[in-house]
């Protein structure tokens, strides 16, 4: 029985998608629930898994093709047994005459054959092996380019090879440079690649937030040692305990809501001439991946305690590299935090994420000469920014929230009394 495959349904809003790499080729033989291929939207990527096991038959769809929801893209032939494409071509194979018997070679000649050929086998199993890691639009680049797959770090789901990852990697081995001269010395070169659709959506988001909002920016700098110090002292218990690192991000994640509890209009938004206050705190969390910028939501963050913040950071960070975050875990959201210092930034303006009013910016941590208590001493100090929305946040709000923020961070035991 042959099958369609088509394009699921696609999310609310979304009218079309680009097909990313194919895992199969025509021929292969799947089994059910094997993903075939992934979808990208401008939102999240999706999977899509085979209806039933069978051989693909047919693949219409190409890589790289933008298609829309219920589009044919591929057949798959649900009679067709494992191995069965295999044994069609061996039995292709024994009709063919024998050029054996047509031409006999020498013995010499038979061995260096057959020497011949088991170095062919040897490099194929090789090939085969980085094809395994590899979607075959990601191979066929890299061939082109000359580029060993082993050296290229996957983002792709189980650390699947994309084609992303290797279109921007520099044209390497003996073959390449004989065949392609490396450019000369004020040679101007430029490469063009599309932007994911990701990339497109949040391009077009940030705009439209730059276009419609008021935004400014506060800043502020807190004394990170009080956190340093308790993470410190419970890191190896936490990690017994439950399973999961102590970061800072959960001290600010706790301390974000203490100040939106204070301050409840950082935590509205504005909808036409209405303002919603929310009387929930889903936060999120700006993550940087290969496909572009993604925010999932911790939901119902005041509810959860320090080590539940901590392992929802990590699952939704490792799901975003390979895209597999799901369209409800990155939508909605009343408040959002970004560490800009995991690269290094000291200092930046963080711009809202709609229809959210504001923002909080994190930055890197440097021992810096303070004055406490009249004396000059060492601290490790990091510069915080609040961007928002003037429209509906004043001034004095934005300032008071930060200052909780901080006041939180440098007596954390306040978070925990609540107080």
């Amino acid at each position: 029985m042959i099958i369609e495959i088509k394009v699921p349904v696609l999310p609310e809003s979304v009218t079309e998608a680009t097909l990313m790499s194919w895992n199969v080729k025509v021929g292969d033989y799947v089994k059910r629930d094997q993903n075939l291929i992934d979808i990208e939207t401008d939102k999240v990527v999706l999977e899509l898994p085979a209806p039933d096991s069978g051989v693909i038959t047919e693949i219409i769809g190409q890589d790289g093709e933008t298609v829309e929801a219920e589009q044919l893209i591929a057949k798959l032939d649900t009679s067709a047994k494992e191995g069965s494409s295999d044994k069609s071509e061996e039995k292709s194979n024994e009709e063919k005459p024998s050029e054996d018997k047509q031409d006999e070679k020498a013995p010499a000649e038979a061995k260096e054959e057959k020497k011949t050929s088991d170095s062919d086998t040897a490099e194929n199993t090789k090939d085969a092996s980085k094809e395994s890691i590899a979607m075959p639009s990601a191979a066929k680049i890299a061939a082109e380019k000359n580029i060993d797959l082993d050296q290229v770090s996957g983002s792709g789901k189980d650390g699947r090879v994309l084609k992303e990852d290797v279109q921007n990697q520099p044209s390497g081995g003996k073959s390449a440079k004989s065949q392609t001269p490396p450019p000369a010395a004020g040679e101007r070169v430029e490469q063009r690649v599309p932007m994911t659709r990701i990339r497109q959506r949040v391009a077009e988001r940030l705009m439209h937030s730059q276009q419609e909002n008021a935004i400014l920016t506060t800043f502020n700098e807190i004394n990170m040692k009080p956190v340093m110090d308790l993470r410190k002292q419970y890191k190896d218990l936490f990690i017994q305990e439950h399973d999961v690192k102590l970061g800072f991000m959960s001290f600010f994640v706790k301390a974000a809501v203490a100040a939106l509890k204070k301050y409840p209009v950082v935590n509205a938004s504005i909808d036409g001439t209405d303002i919603v206050y929310h009387g929930y705190f889903d936060i999120g969390i700006a993550v940087s991946t290969p496909r572009g910028l993604v925010v999932p939501i911790i939901r119902d963050a005041d509810l959860l305690s320090f080590a539940d913040i901590e392992k929802q950071i990590l699952d939704f960070a490792n799901r975003a590299q390979s895209g597999k975050l799901g369209l409800d875990e990155i939508t909605g959201g009343t408040f959002s935090i970004t560490n800009g210092g995991t690269f290094g930034s000291m200092m930046s303006t963080p711009i809202i994420n709609p229809p959210q009013s504001a923002i909080l910016g994190m930055h890197s941590i440097y021992d810096r000469a303070v004055v406490e208590n009249g004396e000059v001493v060492s601290r490790p100090m990091m510069y915080v920014a609040l961007s928002y929305d003037h429209r509906l946040i004043d001034g004095k709000e934005a300032v008071l929230t930060l200052v909780t923020i901080k006041q939180m961070l440098e007596d954390p035991s306040r978070m925990i009394l609540e107080i």
